[in-house]
């Protein structure tokens, strides 16, 4: 693989939707900003109650990785509602690390009480597949895919029923004011997921989004958790870009 295939970022959810909801205007703002962005999906999310099954879902996943500008957007095909951090499926996820190779990995952070268990989960095997995807003197598991060192790795919180947020290092609040739209209509794709009945849930987003974003002085926002405490060679700048200097 040439460099001109790899991907700058790399978004990795449970289901089709996850990413969408937790940090998809990022990677919209991210892509219109030349970046490379990817998607990973850990399973299709079927069954669920009114989809006709793994073909439509997969529609509505290409459509609304159209619409945030994604440039690979690849599901592993590991079993909803029994997905288990597991070596197997740790595994499949460094692979794809290791081929598409990554600076930035963002995933789950923390549990989601009363909804699927399958994302902490993802959130443990996501943890695994960045360690392993640069173990060396391991080769016979990789399919002759070579070591490879993520830069950095964020997680999202998903819950839409509080401000609480996971236990991390620190927060940070990234500026969707100009995708905010795409974000929804992304996550509009999903007809399955989100009918008629369900029209609350984007307005759910759209108020936690606008509340991060003012919070941080944007007009909308997604915050991700960082393990690393966040540093500066120049206070002003940090503090006060407005009035830097140099």
């Amino acid at each position: 693989m040439s460099s001109l295939e790899e991907l700058d970022i790399v978004a990795v959810g449970a289901h089709p939707d996850d990413v969408e909801i937790a940090c998809g205007g990022t990677l919209a703002h991210l892509a219109r900003k030349g970046y490379r962005v990817g998607i990973v999906d850990l399973t299709d999310g079927e069954p669920t109650p009114l989809s006709p099954g793994p073909d439509v879902r997969m529609e509505e996943a290409a459509r609304a990785a159209e619409e945030l500008g994604v440039a690979v957007r690849l599901n592993l095909n590991l079993p909803n509602r029994r997905l288990f951090d597991c070596f197997e499926h740790r595994l499949a996820l460094a692979k794809v690390f290791r081929k598409y190779r990554p600076k930035v990995v963002v995933g789950f952070g923390g549990r989601t009480v009363m909804a699927s268990p399958d994302h902490y989960q993802a959130m443990l095997i996501t943890d695994a597949a960045v360690f392993y995807s640069r173990l060396t003197k391991w080769d016979e598991h990789f399919d002759g895919l070579q070591p490879h060192t993520i830069s950095n790795q964020l997680s999202f919180p998903i819950a839409l029923h509080s401000l609480d947020l996971p236990e991390s290092s620190g927060y940070l609040v990234s500026d969707i004011g100009d995708c905010l739209e795409a974000k929804l209509r992304s996550i509009a794709c999903y007809r399955t997921q989100f009918p008629a009945g369900r029209k609350r849930v984007f307005a759910v987003v759209e108020a936690m989004n606008r509340y991060h974003g003012q919070i941080a002085g944007f007009e909308a926002g997604e915050i991700f958790l960082t393990y690393r405490a966040i540093g500066t060679d120049d206070l002003m700048r940090w503090a006060a870009p407005a009035f830097a200097r140099g």
